[in-house]
């Protein structure tokens, strides 16, 4: 069990939004959902989460519903006039694939991301799916971070390279998934992907694969670490698993307080912990009720799933 007090903040930059999902299993409309929202209630497992993202007067009445109570100090989260972040998607069976209906950025289209001076400090930072640019005007912001992890998607592989460039360039660990790890590196071998994605800045590359797990690869040795997903009879919303495992991930890495191999496998299973969870019900609704028994337990499952001695 890891203690969330008294470890090292994360500073968590990325969008609030609001979801409304449709699946073969059912629908939700106008739910709290965005990646610095799943990241920040997973990583706050683990340790105390500074959240800076922007919302619209429409989310007043919801923050303390999701961030109230836990480790998450939102100071950070500005409100502006206007409608917040707004996102529409729809699954087949294959949950692994989705359409997107909608997205309308309303007061996120003119977010600057501004850090307090007590902030800048921070010794963990996670950049959420963000445009680039803003990716590095929060690293610009920031004061000799021990570590810094980023996420991206598609939309700026394609559209801004030259920035995501400069962002790979600035960071320790990349947290990509399966499809976005070859469009950037133009492999489609991940092992090949991975290795050319460290060689463009990250030490780390942490490839997320859905529900065939994870691989990881760094540079000191250049080995591989690679782990399953856990076999779920219940998978109801796949949205937002990824920003989950990036929280749990994270924020292991913060509570431990190191990036040795030992730990990132350690912070690999909590990340694919807290995600396993994120699936079993719409939204962050089974997050908010997700108690730190129910990880500690299902980490050991992990372990026990995973392990075998030597002949």
């Amino acid at each position: 069990m890891v203690d969330a007090h008294g470890k090292s903040p994360i500073l968590a930059v990325g969008s609030v939004a609001f979801d409304s999902i449709k699946n073969p299993f059912g629908e939700a409309n106008r739910v709290v959902g965005g990646s610095a929202t799943y990241f920040s209630l997973a990583a706050s497992f683990f340790t105390d989460v500074r959240l800076v993202a922007v919302v619209g007067e429409d989310f007043a009445e919801r923050g303390a519903e999701v961030f109230g109570g836990r480790s998450i100090d939102t100071s950070g989260l500005q409100v502006m006039p206007g409608e917040t972040f707004r996102w529409k998607g729809v699954y087949g069976f294959d949950l692994n694939q989705r359409e997107t209906i909608y997205t309308k950025l309303n007061v996120f289209e003119d977010f600057q991301p501004v850090i307090s001076e007590e902030w800048r400090t921070s010794p963990f930072v996670f950049l959420g799916n963000i445009h680039p640019k803003l990716q590095l005007d929060v690293l610009d912001q920031v004061e000799s971070p021990k570590l810094v992890a980023a996420d991206t998607m598609n939309l700026w592989i394609e559209n801004t390279p030259d920035d995501l460039a400069k962002v790979l360039e600035r960071i320790d660990i990349l947290i990509i998934n399966d499809s976005e790890a070859r469009e950037l590196s133009r492999e489609s071998n991940l092992v090949k992907a991975a290795r050319t994605l460290r060689a463009m800045g990250p030490a780390t590359v942490v490839i997320k694969r859905g529900e065939h797990g994870v691989l990881t690869t760094t540079s000191r040795d250049g080995e591989f670490f690679t782990a399953p997903a856990l076999p779920l009879e219940e998978v109801f919303d796949p949205t937002g698993a990824g920003d989950t495992f990036a929280g749990g991930f994270v924020g292991y890495l913060a509570a431990c307080g190191n990036t040795h191999d030992s730990s990132l496998a350690r912070a690999i299973i909590y990340g694919s912990t807290l995600a396993s969870f994120a699936v079993e019900d719409f939204s962050i609704d089974r997050l908010l009720r997700l108690e730190q028994r129910e990880v500690d337990e299902r980490f050991r499952l992990f372990k026990r799933m995973t392990h075998f001695d030597e002949v």
